[in-house]
């Protein structure tokens, strides 16, 4: 992709997934005419916040606001977030802009980075920047052989329909989990798409103590 607004979002080491003119009913802030999803494919985002905080004091939001916001401006943008309460409908958003679909596992998956990648994001226009017209990606799953995300979990959490979390939560708090913990989720490793963009050991096992804390709390 080749756009001055792409071109600024890559220098600060996040990506730009999908982008669609906002309507009325999809919940965006102020009625903007564009919003563009931003967020990091891969581990690059995650080294550059290793290098500049320390991922076992500092929050990766908290960081990524810091980013986020003087890029934003810069765009004649305002940047919203996930995190951001009341929360925003980003996976809704991410359908409208062609960029993610629904996996067994009930996380978003992207067509090219699968499940390894995360929405940190919107950019949101008042008139769209003049990006190029977006194309719509087939559902990955749904050509999957076997999807082999719902068979690999030690613990059965994943039903396709359902997911279990009091026992994955379990399961990653018990020495039979240090594998999970160490690598990341059995089940999201087992997807074959976008496996070039899996997360290293220090990215999985910081999102995986995240996960852990917030649900033993």
């Amino acid at each position: 992709m080749e756009h001055p607004v792409f071109t600024r979002i890559m220098a600060e080491g996040f990506m730009p997934f999908g982008w669609f003119a906002s309507q009325p009913g999809d919940r965006v802030p102020d009625g903007a005419g564009l919003v563009l999803l931003i967020g990091n494919a891969g581990p690059g985002m995650f080294r550059r916040f290793a290098r500049e905080r320390d991922p076992a004091r500092d929050s990766l939001d908290d960081w990524c606001r810091a980013v986020i916001d003087p890029l934003a401006q810069g765009l004649g943008a305002r940047a919203l977030y996930p995190f951001d309460k009341p929360p925003l409908p980003f996976l809704t958003w991410a359908q409208q802009a062609g960029c993610g679909h629904a996996s067994p596992l009930g996380l978003n998956i992207h067509p090219t980075y699968g499940l390894w990648h995360a929405f940190r994001a919107a950019l949101s226009f008042e008139a769209d920047p003049g990006l190029p017209p977006m194309s719509r990606s087939p559902h990955p799953c749904e050509t999957c052989i076997g999807r082999p995300c719902l068979t690999a979990c030690p613990v059965d959490a994943f039903t396709g329909e359902s997911y279990r979390i009091d026992d994955c939560v379990r399961h990653i708090a018990s020495s039979a989990g240090e594998d999970c913990m160490l690598h990341g989720c059995l089940a999201r490793r087992a997807c074959p798409v976008g496996r070039n963009y899996r997360y290293r050991d220090q990215q999985v096992t910081f999102h995986m103590h995240a996960f852990r804390r917030a649900h033993m709390e």
